[in-house]
């Protein structure tokens, strides 16, 4: 017999013996729990944001986008009043660019957190940040103290929405990111349309206070169900990173000068004396290098293409905020409206929001997308310069809820254009970094306008408005109208100037 020659099959034992398991049935068991687990990884890619495998990621993420557009609402319903019984009219603005402010430095630091730690952290924090900041808002004895807690919700709020955004790109499957988003967004039309409201009926019978003190309850529901399941799906470090890099130094410092330079304008421009030129040079120091070193070159300039889209979202955002963050108190105090019902002139807005958003995602619009941003900005404006018409006796109230909804509907299509286009226009690995700089121009433009128009409103009698409010009842209300119109016909035209950075968006 020679050594090719197969030996007699009891010479020795059989592999199977040595083994001590039958080599079917490991084969099989192995074979068994792979399909097993390919089954699972199908039927995961194939479910939907409500789907087994993301249920309650979405439920809670959702959740935690409809508590902030709640707030939003809410809060803007509840602030006259709130300004008006701390005697802090006069800082009026403040109160909304607080916000902005110190978000600002808070995104950059998010988006290096997560990248780095994971978003479970920045996400925990931010909602924690955001609930101190309402409470801290809400018992407030003075407006600086107010204005302290909106700091601090700004915070919180910065934290949350770029860490949001790191667990969509990790936890969601590519094909069904646009329907997450889409929820998002859809998460603001309720709130626009209940927020008000609710926040108007609370603030009438209880007081203002509970408005604040109250939304931190809901936060539980979301931080329970979203939590545990970012820990599983979304969290660590990314991919390629150890956890333990450093943060980039020099970007965490522009983002700080950003907040601090955008307070000290804002600081500048209430005070309206000789000192105030000491801050506000300091403001324009810390400024302009970080808006250089933290947006695309040329964006000052409405460069053609990334740079005009980023120009232009913030351009958008901050007339548009700016001149929506003063229709409550106009309302209030110079045509009587109740709280509840100066919030409801605003609230068809967010429905009409969401349409112009659905309308620009339309496949055979694209083609006609710069037209329509143009368009979009002319709508805006124009309902900016329609709402002051509301200081005529004559004029019906009814005229700003109108011309909202048609300045809201302007608004979806631009907002909405100028995130697809910055994703078109970035290479992948700059889309993190681009979105940020989106983020910022738009926090950043905020805070500018807010003090701009907070500055021209004071220097034109709108402090008068609180005593008027606590000395002579509604009789002198109405006696600061060119205070208003300070602030509404100059965001009218930043917005209109946005319509032309919106015709350079074209590279070609």
């Amino acid at each position: 017999m020679t050594a090719l020659e197969p030996r007699d099959a009891d010479a020795s034992p059989s592999i199977e013996a040595l083994l001590g398991t039958p080599i079917g049935i490991t084969v099989a068991g192995e074979s068994e729990k792979q399909q097993e687990q390919q089954q699972q990884e199908q039927e995961a890619k194939s479910e939907g944001v409500l789907g087994r495998t993301h249920r309650a990621l979405s439920i809670g993420i959702v959740s935690v986008v409809l508590l902030i557009a709640f707030e939003a609402t809410a809060v803007g319903t509840a602030m006259p009043v709130a300004a008006r019984e701390l005697h802090g009219i006069p800082l009026y603005a403040f109160a909304f660019s607080a916000y902005f402010t110190t978000s600002l430095f808070a995104m950059v630091l998010s988006g290096q957190w997560a990248d780095r730690r994971g978003p479970l952290g920045p996400l925990a924090a931010g909602i924690s940040s955001f609930a101190a900041g309402l409470l801290l808002s809400g018992t407030a004895n003075s407006m600086w103290m107010f204005i302290a807690g909106r700091a601090v919700q700004g915070l919180g709020g910065g934290l949350v929405i770029v860490a949001l955004y790191v667990v969509i790109g990790r936890a969601y499957p590519e094909r069904i990111r646009p329907a997450i988003m889409a929820a998002f967004a859809a998460s603001w039309v309720i709130p626009s349309v209940v927020g008000p409201l609710a926040s108007g009926t609370v603030t009438e019978h209880l007081g203002w206070r509970w408005v604040f003190v109250g939304i931190p309850v809901l936060i539980v529901f979301p931080l329970a169900l979203a939590l545990p399941a970012i820990r599983r799906m979304a969290a660590g470090p990314a991919d390629g990173s150890t956890g333990a890099e450093p943060f980039d130094r020099r970007r965490i410092r522009l983002a700080l000068g950003i907040s601090v330079g955008a307070g000290l304008l804002q600081y500048a421009g209430q005070e309206l004396n000789w000192y105030a030129l000491l801050p506000a040079a300091a403001g324009v120091v810390l400024l302009v290098p970080a808006v250089r070193g933290l947006l695309p070159p040329g964006t000052v300039r409405a460069a053609r293409g990334l740079p005009a889209v980023v120009l232009l979202r913030g351009v958008a955002a901050g007339s548009f905020i700016a001149a929506e963050s003063f229709v409550p108190l106009m309302l209030v105090t110079q045509r009587g409206l109740s709280p509840t019902m100066a919030g409801l002139s605003l609230a068809v807005g967010g429905a009409t929001w969401a349409f112009g958003s659905y309308v620009q995602s339309r496949p055979r619009l694209e083609a006609h997308r710069e037209p329509l941003m143009v368009g979009g900005m002319v709508l805006v404006a124009l309902s900016i310069a329609a709402a002051p018409t509301v200081l005529i006796d004559g004029v019906p109230v009814w005229i700003v809820a109108v011309a909202w909804a048609f300045g809201c509907f302007g608004m979806g299509m631009v907002i909405a254009s100028t995130s697809v286009l910055l994703l078109k226009l970035s290479a992948p690995k700059e889309a993190g970094a681009n979105s940020a700089a989106l983020q910022i121009s738009d926090g950043l433009s905020n805070v500018l306008l807010l003090a701009g128009g907070g500055a021209a409103f004071a220097a034109l009698g709108g402090g008068a408005l609180g005593a008027a409010a606590h000395g002579a009842g509604t009789g002198g209300l109405g006696s600061h109208p060119g205070a208003f119109v300070a602030v509404f016909l100059p965001m009218a035209g930043v917005a209109l100037a946005g319509a032309w950075v919106a015709a350079r968006i074209r590279t070609g």
